[in-house]
């Protein structure tokens, strides 16, 4: 599954305009966020300039979206009847502006969308152009938010949040602040680590893993270190877009899952939470998915060796380095996690059954209560 055109390229963004107008687009709901709005100045200036009729929304909420937000921007999407939604920024506003496409104009209530294969059309067109490099929500069939009922976090998995057209392009991200970068670059990674050790790999899948793997781990310090460096930040753009890739085909599992427990508490953001636990849940899973080290540690660059444990190991290692070099915390005691709130995290991973069936090795809550501690 991949959206119906992908153009990629410093500078494509403008192409949307085009693009909108080929398709006989009319009216266009333009979903972004505040530090974003000056750089899209010049491209909707030109859409105004060639009759399209446009309505500016701006994501406000800190943090991933809630279902009561959603259905706020809900209504003020559908108030303008548009025939386009136009998604630009990180993945919470690419996941809100996928569902506006999908929902805007029905009458079905959020609540009764989530799971897979839920949602069974959408008429509304839909163009996304991420501005971070790690969701790989633009080319990606999923959306998550967090229900405002119980405070989980909850997916949305369907072909009709597929965009028609996604643009890829890494300007949008030479001004990401280095902690951005860091974070949304590791959640690159752990699509894409997750995928290949996944229960459900396959060698269509592994491409993708793979080359993303490889991409973010030769380019994420040099971004996180240089942010103007744009080879680094193009690079990043596509191991972000190989992640999406592998979403569709076989998702993610334990450490989505157990950040799921994170963010549902204490509403950190995605990429910190899987930062935290990608090398623990790596241990863990380690037994279950040995020989897949071995082709990690090509990509990467780092000395293979015939004994798969030793890759295995250098590969946990330097994720684990890489991660700390770009600044990211390495205990939950450092962000202000409490150690009794544990159990309750747990119980809130071990619901999340889409992505722990996907894992190598079964976990269980106690588990997922050891694999906290060790990080706390």
């Amino acid at each position: 599954m991949t959206p119906k055109k992908v153009l990629i390229g410093s500078d494509c963004f403008q192409s949307w305009v085009d693009e909108a107008l080929q398709s006989s687009i009319k009216k266009v709901v333009v979903l972004s966020v505040g530090p974003i709005w000056p750089m899209l100045e010049a491209s909707l200036q030109l859409a105004a300039d060639k009759g399209l009729k446009l309505k500016k929304i701006d994501y406000t909420l800190p943090g991933e979206p809630t279902t009561e937000y959603f259905d706020v921007l809900r209504k003020e999407a559908a108030s303008f009847r548009p025939d386009l939604i136009l998604g630009v920024g990180g993945g919470s506003v690419l996941d809100v502006a996928k569902l506006l496409a999908a929902l805007c104009d029905r009458k079905t209530p959020i609540s009764k969308c989530f799971g897979k294969g839920m949602l069974d059309k959408r008429s509304i067109a839909l163009y996304c152009a991420p501005t971070t490099a790690g969701t790989g929500s633009e080319v990606s069939p999923n959306a998550i938010l967090l229900d405002s009922n119980d405070g989980e976090k909850k997916g949305i998995i369907s072909p009709y949040l597929l965009p028609d057209c996604t643009l890829i392009d890494p300007m949008f991200t030479l001004s990401l602040p280095a902690k951005i970068t860091a974070e949304t670059g590791m959640d690159a990674l752990c699509h894409c680590v997750e995928a290949f050790i996944n229960k459900n790999a396959h060698p269509f899948v592994d491409t993708y893993a793979l080359r993303g793997i490889g991409l973010v781990c030769k380019n994420l310090l040099k971004a996180c270190r240089d942010g103007r460096n744009k080879p680094a930040r193009e690079a990043l753009a596509m191991a972000s877009m190989m992640g999406g890739l592998c979403l569709g085909p076989v998702n993610t599992c334990g450490v989505h899952a157990l950040s799921y427990g994170l963010a549902g508490k204490y509403h950190m953001s995605h990429g910190l939470a899987n930062a935290l636990l990608l090398p623990e849940v790596l241990r863990f899973n380690k037994p279950a998915c040995l020989a897949r080290f071995g082709a990690m540690a090509k990509e990467i660059g780092l000395p293979y060796r015939y004994d798969n444990q030793q890759n295995a190991d250098a590969v946990i290692e330097y994720i684990q380095q890489l991660s700390a070099q770009c600044g990211i915390p390495q205990h939950l005691s450092e962000i202000g996690i409490k150690k009794e709130d544990i159990p309750e995290m747990a119980d809130m991973a071990m619901n999340v059954t889409r992505l722990l069936c996907n894992n190598p090795r079964e976990i269980t809550r106690e588990d997922v209560i050891t694999i906290y501690e060790n990080i706390y």
